[in-house]
């Protein structure tokens, strides 16, 4: 087999495998591909220059493109230009972190909810595909004001399929071709899409037959106000929207919750200091209330985001040079894939201590500082994600909820390992027992 077969190989299989450990000491590690430089970036400034100073120039790869645009169309995550500018204005505010206190009563509503049906099962469950409806139900709820009890089993089936998995691991020609030369198996993606728009559109019908208010309630009236103008193509890229959110704003909290879940179950200790720390957390307040107790969940928020230091759920950020350049110091020809890998970035061991070590307490008050640039679980610079915030409120939420209710622990001992299916998912889903406290 040769170096290209095996660097495909890994790229289908688990993209996770793709660099060698000295990857996880050097600043900048390159290899080529199918003819093209592929640059891997762990130094601060170049990830500085690549995501920010010079982020005009490095784009979205077609193959990355190809691979999303199944699921979210031409929604946030793929526009450019003046159409991004446009969505990101209407998206962003609903989303800032002035607007999470609002956020979090529906969220709060949803994750007691879940407890208590938590409760009610027998024996050990699969606490991933259970935080996924935790998740996607929190999203409805929040963002668009319904349920997605209607709709949960279609997403989870439609996403968790075996198509959807085997069409987001690209082959040859999806890498090679440009995105407006169909490949082979962009016909497959092409009916994938269409089953999947058509729920999200069906999602859309239900959440439109609720009674009008005067003022927007969430982000579905914002997005419905923004497109009203754009006619036909502004229907479209409501559908587009929608189905970003949901996707966006599901599955990544979903696996945070997960990977939270597999540390603190192999860690006692932790455990038990969360479960002290929300002892006296009440869900039914307001806002007000809720924000301020999110403001006392220190160790769980340092928790949620050591989970997502490990396992960041967009494990990989690829950008193609469309001119060449100098970044920091270093030769990118035109058309190089460059990467910023938060998998290796944040176990870099050289600007991590014991990267491989679960410690919420570098995240605490007071621990040393890292770099800004160190730590990239969602992103960085104008492609920032827009969800950060409430992302990171709603996984400390639940997580605080889940401690205060339940010990949790793994039914087996066997390891779960990280791949890379567009996020980062285990290589299965070992079941849990959560026994009340």
């Amino acid at each position: 087999m040769t170096d290209q077969d095996e660097t495909l190989r890994v790229m289908r299989t688990n993209p996770l495998g793709l660099w060698p450990d000295s990857a996880y000491d050097a600043m900048v590690a390159r290899r080529e591909f199918l003819g093209r430089s592929l640059i891997l970036v762990n130094a601060p400034e170049m990830i500085r220059h690549v995501l920010i100073t010079r982020n005009d120039i490095y784009r979205r790869t077609s193959t990355a493109i190809r691979l999303l645009r199944p699921l979210i169309g031409r929604g946030l995550l793929l526009s450019e230009s003046a159409l991004w500018q446009r969505q990101r204005r209407v998206i962003a505010p609903t989303l800032a972190p002035r607007a999470i206190p609002t956020l979090m009563v529906p969220a709060a509503a949803a994750i007691d909810a879940w407890c208590d049906a938590q409760a009610a099962l027998p024996g050990p469950i699969d606490l991933l595909r259970s935080l996924q409806g935790l998740a996607l139900e929190i999203a409805a709820r929040s963002m668009f004001s319904i349920s997605a009890v209607p709709f949960a089993q279609s997403v989870r089936a439609l996403i968790g399929s075996a198509t959807i998995i085997g069409l987001s691991k690209p082959d040859y020609l999806d890498m090679v071709l440009p995105v407006r030369v169909p490949a082979p198996r962009d016909l497959r993606r092409w009916w994938f899409q269409r089953r999947w728009m058509g729920l999200i559109s069906r999602m859309i019908a239900a959440r439109e037959a609720a009674p009008a208010t005067g003022a927007p309630r969430d982000l579905f009236d914002l997005l419905r106000t923004a497109s009203a103008a754009d006619g036909a193509g502004g229907r479209r890229q409501l559908r587009d929207e929608v189905a970003t959110m949901i996707i966006a704003g599901h599955e990544t909290t979903a696996l945070t919750l997960f990977w939270a879940c597999v540390l603190v179950a192999d860690h006692p200790q932790t455990q038990a200091r969360l479960a002290a720390e929300a002892a006296t957390l009440d869900l039914a307040g307001d806002g007000a209330v809720l924000a301020a107790a999110l403001e006392r969940l220190v160790f769980t928020r340092a928790v949620v985001q050591e989970a997502l230091r490990l396992y960041p759920p967009a494990a990989m950020i690829t950008r193609r040079a469309t001119i060449a350049d100098d970044c920091a110091g270093v030769d990118v020809p035109k058309g190089a894939t460059v990467m910023v890998a938060p998998w290796v970035l944040h176990r870099h061991r050289s600007l991590w201590h014991a990267p491989e070590r679960f410690d919420p307490g570098r995240f605490l008050p007071g621990a040393a500082p890292y770099d800004r640039f160190a730590y990239l679980p969602f992103g960085a610079g104008p492609r920032v994600c827009v969800g950060a915030q409430f992302a990171l409120a709603e996984s400390t939420l639940a997580l605080a909820t889940l401690m205060q209710r339940f010990a949790i622990s793994r039914v087996d001992s066997d390891p779960v390992h990280a791949v890379v299916v567009l996020t980062t998912h285990p290589n299965r889903a070992p079941l849990f027992r959560l026994t009340s406290r």
